[in-house]
């Protein structure tokens, strides 16, 4: 585990893993690089391809830094932390490969002048990259509520994942308000080779057909799954790697 001091001091602490061209991974929401990439092998699939996996934990999750202060978390500040880590890197050409809020994350680097020479958003679709708020409000509710929540069930999950994993939920809460909406015209400028894959059974942010259909280079997949399945399913990984792999 390594740490870089971010562009307002919080350390942020990332793993390498292989040697190669580099592959920046980004985690999901209440997850870390461990439970999204290395517990399910992808990074390590990724690796043996003869890439460099970058595996930071973002601000508030795993290993990172997780202020509880409002003021930590200004507007794209996610986005923010991980244009540092490229530039503490000195990289100048990578692939970006995000999941659920790290799909999100890797979209705003892209509207922020991230040029990635391919990028993967897994999990991910069009409501939850052009309208934040409904995802924001239930993840809110749910932290906030558990049992009480509009979704019970999922308020008692997450409320058990953020003290199974250790989370603060006033930082959890703090990551959700920096999250920002992408306009469809903005998205018509992304001028980036993107695969748009979610499991079959995944609508939780959306359509990824009707995300990639916003995008000038972009297509979508399904693999088996839904939006808690889908990651640990070794299609999604194949298909990483394949799209990785693919000429541009």
């Amino acid at each position: 585990m390594e740490r870089f001091a971010s562009f307002d001091g919080a350390p942020i602490a990332f793993r390498l893993m292989g040697e190669g061209r580099p592959v920046l991974l980004l985690h999901g929401f209440l997850a870390d690089a461990e439970l999204n990439w290395i517990q399910p092998g992808i990074a390590a699939k990724i690796a043996a391809t003869g890439r460099q996996a970058i595996l930071p934990d973002l601000r508030g999750h795993g290993a990172s830094a997780a202020p509880t202060g409002a003021e930590a978390y200004p507007p794209d500040a996610l986005a923010m932390d991980q244009e540092a880590l490229i530039a503490h890197l000195g990289l100048a050409d990578y692939d970006l490969v995000g999941y659920s809020l790290g799909a999100r994350t890797a979209m705003r680097m892209m509207v922020r002048g991230a040029r990635p020479a391919r990028a993967v958003l897994g999990g991910m679709g069009d409501s939850g990259i052009m309208n934040v708020a409904a995802r924001r409000a239930f993840f809110a509710d749910s932290i906030r509520n558990g049992a009480r929540a509009a979704r019970p069930e999922a308020g008692q999950y997450i409320q058990a994942a953020i003290a199974e994993r250790g989370l603060s939920a006033e930082a959890m809460l703090n990551v959700l308000t920096q999250q920002v909406d992408t306009p469809r015209e903005t998205l018509a400028g992304i001028d980036v080779p993107i695969l748009v894959v979610s499991g079959t059974e995944d609508e939780d942010n959306g359509s990824a057909e009707g995300l990639a259909a916003a995008l000038p280079r972009a297509r979508a997949l399904r693999v088996p799954g839904n939006h808690l399945t889908a990651v640990g399913e070794p299609a999604l990984a194949a298909a990483i790697v394949a799209f990785l792999d693919a000429p541009i």
